[in-house]
């Protein structure tokens, strides 16, 4: 009986690992959010909120779903992506910079 080449068992392991379910795919919940700001103000104007938030020295402005925010809150989130010159129809306002945001925890939750 001859045994399998070392180069055969590799380009078979490869085409296993190519169709084999990504078994450790992550829920979106458990990836660490990366940045943390404190609430200075809320500006409403569905569907998003507008919030104003100073991260150390600097003040940053972000729009999140519509969610229960308050001056003084905590908020942990990622920058999803970040809009310069950014004019809001609904607010008839540009703002120099927003970072829009798909996911936001208030509270501090890092450890």
């Amino acid at each position: 009986m001859k045994t399998p080449s070392f180069l055969s068992v590799l380009a078979l392991s490869a085409s296993l690992l190519a169709i084999a379910p990504h078994s450790q795919a992550r829920d979106a919940r458990d990836i660490p959010l990366t940045e943390q700001a404190t609430v200075l103000s809320t500006i409403s104007a569905p569907p998003y909120l507008y919030i104003e938030a100073a991260q150390g020295k600097k003040t940053v402005w972000l729009a999140a779903a519509s969610t229960a925010v308050k001056k003084g809150d905590v908020i942990q989130f990622d920058k999803d992506m970040v809009m310069e010159n950014f004019y809001s129809k609904t607010l008839k306002r540009t703002f120099p910079s927003v970072i829009f945001v798909n996911r936001m925890v208030v509270g501090d939750t890092k450890k």
